[in-house]
């Protein structure tokens, strides 16, 4: 299980972020006292911390500068204060990512799974098969037997997702999921432009019915 630190002095802020990631599946490391906030990320080596601006005591900005020079840790700066000149000194002392506030819950944890996902070091395949076709990454094409078909994007997102869960079928709201965390922003009539597009190219590629529909569930090849 991951474990994620929330450096936050306003207590609500705080709460509401423990109980939405504590549901995410992760584990919370909710500091309140906030001295020693180095040894006490060495003590618990979390994954990711989440990093207000705004501190008792200390600014956001020199505890990350801090935190960087003992740890190689991923920082999420959550924070009120929206200028690009906050935003750029944030990254620029080696902040990872930059969310204001108030924050879209589902965006918020898009970036929190991007951010995990990047520091791990989880990188997919260049070539996904799976039932006769084979899908190229870094091509953007999709391929069955000589013949290859180009890819959008969001339609290489979507394809690979299905592609690497063959059998299994596939919710509406996860592949959506999927593609914010790749920072692919859509809505459901977005993804459903999307996947009638990438059928078709399936089908002119000779697999018609490769994407399955099940009715109130979702997708399956």
């Amino acid at each position: 299980m991951q474990k994620i630190m929330i450096i936050e002095d306003e207590p609500d802020v705080r709460e509401e972020l423990a109980f939405l990631l504590n549901n995410e599946g992760y584990r919370t490391i909710v500091i309140q006292d906030f001295t020693g906030i180095p040894e006490q990320i060495a003590g618990n080596t979390p994954d990711l911390v989440l990093l207000d601006l705004g501190l008792p005591g200390r600014d956001g900005f020199s505890l990350c500068a801090d935190i960087r020079s003992k740890t190689a840790v991923p920082v999420i700066f959550v924070t009120s204060r929206s200028t690009a000149m906050d935003e750029l000194r944030a990254l620029s002392l080696g902040g990872d990512d930059y969310i204001t506030k108030p924050y879209n819950i589902p965006v918020l944890l898009a970036h929190i799974k991007a951010v995990l996902r990047r520091s791990s070091g989880m990188q997919e395949p260049d070539v996904i098969t799976a039932n006769g076709l084979s899908l190229h990454l870094a091509k953007g094409v999709v391929s069955s037997g000589g013949r290859t078909a180009e890819l959008t994007r969001n339609e290489i997102k979507i394809l690979a997702h299905l592609m690497t869960h063959p059998g299994e079928i596939i919710s509406r709201s996860d592949l959506i999921e999927t593609l914010w965390n790749s920072q692919i922003y859509i809505d459901d009539n977005t993804l459903s432009v999307n996947m009638t597009r990438l059928r078709t190219k399936l089908e002119e590629l000779g697999f018609p019915g490769y994407i399955k529909t099940r009715r109130g569930m979702g997708y399956q090849i």
